[in-house]
């Protein structure tokens, strides 16, 4: 009993799935995509099986309708069930049993469907449906506009409790959890939608952060062939995470201390360094224990360690 998205964007090919509803974990249950493949929101008396069993037809080629007509045909409970499909072209399939708790209802529009059942309201869905297709920014905020406009328009008639957000790349390839942009689940929260909304920022920051760690030019060797430019694009990116993370995480900061002092740029790193460690004086510890294993020389350690004894 709840209310999802299923998206495809035309411009980048990305493939997405968003969902609320008043039920412990939806993001264990309903939310299915692949990239490069499709995306599926399986609810109302869930059958938990519809989500890889559609991933499975959409690999082999299936179009969306096709899928569902397929999926409905192999279960008794059919009447009970509410399923959406897009598949990587785009086109939408969608089902709605007879017996699924009033109200129940869809919306489609361009390469994009909005479910519902047990809704407040039989416009929830129409609702949502708009809220996407005006909304800016890429997939994952459009998705996230057109929950917050469904629930504002009554959302599940028992209030909310859980929700999830999958956004995968329109590139299929032989490692799709590669491929995965967006990958959120608030399992249980008095407003799941705004934790949703305060995740996807941080989840973008944290993956910049990641981005520059596991990249030539700071992991595993020396710091040879980075580009000027490049180098600054990594510094940028790491500084703006730092933002939106907050002054209480400094991962971010960790990370661009590390890759001044692997860039020679000593002084900058120092200083960072030790506002890092005046935060948390066990990363100076970290810090001498990465230096083995190859992410700090002797002479960038000695660097970027040079004022953080004083500050611890």
């Amino acid at each position: 009993m709840t209310y999802s998205i299923v998206a495809r964007d035309p411009a980048t090919g990305q493939l997405g799935v968003g969902a609320q509803t008043h039920f412990f974990g939806v993001g264990a249950l309903l939310p299915w995509a692949e990239a490069g493949v499709g995306a599926v929101a399986t609810q109302a008396f869930v059958n938990v099986g519809y989500g890889p069993r559609g991933l499975e037809l959409l690999r082999a080629g299936v179009p969306a309708a096709t899928t569902v007509d397929l999926l409905v045909a192999e279960d008794p409970d059919v009447a009970y069930r509410q399923v959406g499909v897009v598949d990587a072209r785009g086109s939408v399939g969608l089902h709605t049993g007879g017996s699924c708790a009033p109200h129940a209802a869809f919306a489609r529009g361009h390469q994009v469907a909005v479910l519902g059942n047990m809704l407040a309201e039989p416009g929830v869905c129409q609702a949502a449906l708009a809220a996407f297709e005006s909304a800016d920014g890429d997939l994952a905020d459009r998705i996230l506009a057109g929950l917050r406009a469904a629930e504002a328009a009554g959302g599940d008639v028992r209030g909310s409790q859980s929700a999830a957000l999958q956004v995968v790349s329109g590139r299929r390839g032989p490692a799709p959890w590669d491929e995965v942009v967006v990958d959120l689940r608030v399992d249980d929260h008095p407003d799941p939608l705004a934790e949703l909304s305060r995740l996807l920022p941080r989840s973008r920051a944290f993956g910049a952060v990641g981005g520059v760690m596991f990249t030539r030019g700071l992991t595993l060797g020396p710091f040879e062939g980075v580009e000027p430019d490049e180098l600054e694009e990594r510094l940028r990116a790491l500084a703006s995470a730092a933002e939106v993370i907050g002054p209480d995480n400094r991962e971010a900061d960790f990370w661009r201390a590390v890759l001044l002092a692997r860039a020679g740029r000593h002084r900058e790193a120092a200083d960072l360094f030790a506002d890092v460690v005046a935060f948390r004086p066990a990363l100076l510890r970290f810090a001498e224990g990465l230096a083995p294993l190859g992410f700090l020389d002797s002479e960038a350690l000695a660097a970027i360690t040079a004022r953080a004894g004083e500050a611890a």
